[in-house]
């Protein structure tokens, strides 16, 4: 009796970053504000890279493409989370969720593996600058990005089969901002343990097989460094070395804390403030942390700017 009077469902109510109606509207402005500066920051740098041939290279064809998929993952969580501030209707469908969540998630397991030939285009470059023009060839530099972007986009498709597998019948409020997976598992009626497990190992693996791979890159890199005699070349290499490594320590610090972690957790709270950070301020942060110190960006866009 209990089964039969149970109703499935098939919509979801976002509760949103806060429920306090009096941040509803200076929030709302922040994250626009906040939304426009990584589209112009990140899809202008792709666009800068395309238009300017000196930047036609193996670093900038990477670059652009992670600038891009910052872009994606933005798209996918703050345009809702802007409408949600302003709207007292905060249903999403069963199918928006799950598309929403596949195109966070696919964005980020991308930006994984991009920032693993970002690290080994650095290795090469350093390490062994002579081979460095047959090693890193256009037709190599594109495999790896194809190749980066199949698994990125296949990776997320194993999780969203397992999510059809669940019902949602205890409730259809999902007290975040966006779709996250782990809060889709707080309110399912099928025990959700299969996909948990899944979730954590696959975590574990793409993680820490891609941040390691980096470590160990950047770990020849600093060896290479330290082994020129000069001044300048060594500061050449460490200001070429730092941005990158920015990004990953923020980028990975922030998944680890979301997916392998303890199963005790942080509160709630920090769960969002995760999420945020890494949805919505490092697609801020990163054509920033690329282009500011990097001579070669900035004069391609004066360039620009003279024509």
């Amino acid at each position: 009796m209990m089964d039969a009077n149970k109703t499935l469902v098939t919509e979801f109510v976002l509760t949103g970053l806060t429920e306090r109606p009096g941040l509803q509207v200076p929030l709302f402005l922040v994250f626009l504000l906040t939304y426009l500066t990584t589209m112009v920051g990140n899809l202008g740098l792709a666009a800068l890279i395309w238009k300017d041939p000196r930047l036609h290279s193996p670093m900038y064809l990477f670059l652009g493409s992670l600038a891009f998929a910052d872009a994606c993952s933005s798209s996918s969580v703050t345009p809702r989370m802007l409408t949600t501030f302003l709207s007292k209707n905060h249903m999403i469908s069963l199918v928006g969720c799950i598309t929403q969540f596949y195109t966070l998630a696919s964005s980020a397991s991308t930006e994984c593996f991009l920032l693993v030939v970002m690290a080994y285009d650095r290795y090469v470059a350093i390490c062994n600058p002579l081979l460095y023009p047959a090693v890193m060839s256009n037709t190599f530099c594109i495999q790896l990005l194809v190749v980066s972007c199949i698994i990125g986009f296949l990776h997320p498709m194993m999780h969203v089969g397992l999510l059809f597998r669940l019902t949602f019948c205890k409730s259809n409020v999902i007290h975040y901002f966006y779709c996250e997976i782990l809060q889709l598992f707080k309110i399912s009626c099928t025990d959700p343990r299969v996909n948990m497990l899944l979730i954590f190992i696959f975590s574990v693996f793409i993680q820490s097989f891609t941040f390691l791979t980096i470590i160990v890159s950047y770990m020849r890199v600093l060896f290479a460094i330290l082994k020129k005699k000069s001044a300048k070349g060594r500061s050449k290499a460490f200001s070429t070395c730092s941005a990158h490594l920015l990004s990953v320590s923020l980028f990975y610090g922030t998944l680890f804390l979301m997916y392998v972690r303890p199963g005790s957790g942080p509160a709630e709270d920090q769960d969002k403030m995760y999420s945020l950070f890494y949805t919505v301020i490092i697609p801020l942060t990163n054509p920033f942390i690329y282009s500011l110190r990097n001579k070669e960006v900035i004069g391609a866009l004066r360039r620009i700017i003279s024509k």
